[in-house]
């Protein structure tokens, strides 16, 4: 029978990183032949300047020091505080490793230093109880200078959110073990140009997190040098080894990501991650403007990539016709972003889910598909487990199901999960402003049911609920979830999609209807993004009424699986609100 666990067991114990340090490590057993994490440092050199921090773990912490003492120069780390618990064993100690490593890359005080050679999100038993003496083992290497923000702070950051540190879950890390047995096999072979990979998964099972997770492990491995310590007992360390590093040595890398949003947030992740570089971080134009081809080429949020189509803005519809001149030499004037990444890189590894696609220059769903038909099954992926909405993968279904034809037979409740209708505007209002002051990360986003007047007047409001409330649109397009005001404006799809939020207060707006007569209907007139319901003339097509109704319940569908821990809506048309009141509880 195992013992319980004794919640204040451990103790932390400091050393000076330098030859002493073996000598004082050989007077406790348990620093040579116990499993222990232990954490490397280098506090910062300027005021404003960020330390080295390296946390690892080891059953033989004597010998491992030994080891990192032999490369020291390289880093010139100072301190090693080591954790010891006697109800420590190997599981735990990579859990409380994983853990660390992920609040550190948060925190952004310190450099990580770790490589991603297998951070995984195992379970064991005791578990639930270690994890709260792990905060206790934070808050005292927070207290000693380690870490400068609080846990709460740390994960409703931008830094822990698209990490590249995460702990991947299991069908993660099976799709990543894979893809990268794929690419070994690939890299070794004269495979031409345009080999595709599949990682599928409704919102919130992880697609960006896998994406950032490979950019960081394929980064690690073409970086990695002869005379390195590889820990065997670690996921990926097989593709470390000599005889298959080589594979992977020098590859052009460089994952594209099609909303400016997010690329915005993630170029500044990449910033401040020892081995990757802002420069990875692509759109598909600069992709395809590159004068290298590139060896792997990783699409976040591959749904929105744009087929032949008027863009934007005129200059970039006139870039995209140059691209396609550039590319195919005049030979395919209709080519489509997918055509450029599939002509610039050996291998392109796509995160797709092809209901968040939301306007019509979206490449069409018809093209991945064919695409998909002649992938192999080997190379095709699908993630099912939910990391975002407590209301788990069964929320998400519910969700896709009330905004379809086909709406659920009964209403459904989800225990761990807030999911509410409020009528009042300024109750609805206030309860994510309460949200926000008490989590954080709480924000009111709404459908495209409103004109951007404030776009040109900075005092004009955009959408008046009644009751006195009034709201703006988001005044910034580029990171507009952390901005200082974002908790008193309204987010669209463009500034929101593939982000988390805590509470997420969804305004539908009269774009979507409902009568009994028709049942859930668009309103063109209703409907103001002007990009999001027109005809792609380049090509000869129409958006039709059905594709619009396509693109605004993909996009409702997307704001209402943004919050982890709970939905809120408020609902403009009447109809509309008393068909959702079948299946949402109303307040």
């Amino acid at each position: 029978m195992e013992r319980p666990i004794n919640m204040t067991s451990f103790e932390i114990q400091r050393f000076d990183f330098d030859e002493s340090l073996l000598n004082s490590a050989s007077t406790e057993q348990r620093l040579q032949n116990w499993p222990v994490v232990y954490v490397l440092n280098r506090p910062a050199q300027k005021a404003h300047g960020l330390g080295r921090i390296y946390i690892g773990e080891s059953r033989s912490f004597r010998n491992r020091m030994k080891q990192h003492l032999d490369g020291k120069k390289e880093h010139d780390l100072k301190a090693v505080r080591v954790v010891l618990d006697d109800t420590f064993n190997k599981s735990v100690c990579l859990d409380l490793e994983s853990f660390l490593i992920s609040l550190a890359f948060g925190d952004g005080r310190n450099e990580v230093l770790n490589r991603n050679m297998g951070i995984s999100d195992a379970d064991y038993f005791g578990r639930a109880t270690y994890r709260d003496t792990f905060r206790d083992i934070f808050e005292e290497l927070r207290n000693e200078g380690l870490f400068q923000r609080s846990i709460p702070e740390i994960v409703n950051s931008e830094l822990f959110k698209l990490s590249p540190f995460k702990a991947l879950n299991n069908d993660q890390a099976i799709a990543v073990m894979d893809i990268l047995e794929g690419l070994s096999e690939d890299l070794a072979s004269d495979a031409e140009p345009g080999q595709f990979t599949f990682v599928q998964g409704s919102p919130g099972t992880g697609k960006t997190v896998v994406a950032v997770y490979l950019m960081k492990l394929l980064k690690d491995i073409s970086d990695f040098r002869d005379g390195e310590d590889i820990d065997g007992d670690e996921m990926f360390s097989e593709f470390f080894l000599e005889g298959t590093r080589e594979r992977f040595k020098d590859l052009k890398i460089g994952i594209i990501v099609p909303q400016q949003a997010l690329r915005k947030s993630l170029e500044r992740v990449f910033a401040t991650t020892p081995g990757l570089s802002k420069t990875m971080v692509l759109s598909a134009f600069t992709a395809a403007d590159s004068p290298e081809q590139f060896d792997v080429l990783i699409v976040d949020e591959a749904h929105r990539l744009n087929q032949y189509s008027a863009q934007s803005v005129p200059a970039l519809t006139k870039r995209f016709n140059e691209t396609n001149k550039a590319l195919f030499d005049g030979q395919k004037p209709h080519a489509s972003q997918l055509d450029w990444l599939k002509k610039k890189s050996r291998h392109v590894i796509m995160m797709l889910d092809l209901e968040q696609s939301v306007r019509p220059n979206d490449l069409p769903q018809e093209e991945f598909q064919e695409i998909l038909d002649q992938t192999p099954q080997s190379r095709k992926y699908r993630l099912h487990t939910q990391m975002r909405s407590l209301g788990g993968e069964d929320y998400i279904d519910y969700v896709k199901k009330v905004f379809s034809k086909l709406p659920p037979a009964e209403k459904l409740t989800f225990k761990d999960y807030d999911l509410e209708i409020i009528d009042s505007p300024s109750e609805f209002v206030e309860t994510i402003k309460q949200h926000d002051r008490e989590v954080g990360l709480s924000r009111v986003v709404a459908g495209y049911a409103w004109k951007w007047a404030s776009q040109k007047n900075k005092s004009a409001y955009d959408i008046d609920l009644g009751d006195g409330v009034q709201i703006q649109w988001n005044s910034k397009v580029v990171d507009w979830v952390n901005s200082k005001n974002a908790v008193n404006e309204a987010g669209s799809i463009h500034t929101i999609q593939g982000y988390d939020l805590n509470y997420v207060g969804v305004i539908i707006g009269r774009d979507l209807q409902y009568t009994p007569e028709r049942g859930l209907f668009v309103d063109k007139s209703q409907y103001f993004d002007a990009k999001g319901k027109t005809n792609n003339k380049m090509r000869g097509q129409t958006t039709t009424e059905e594709d619009l109704f396509k693109y605004i319940t993909n996009i409702y569908t997307v704001l209402l699986t943004r919050g982890m821990r709970g939905t809120y809506l408020h609902i403009v048309d009447d109809g509309l609100r008393e068909y959702l009141g079948r299946y949402f509880s109303v307040r």
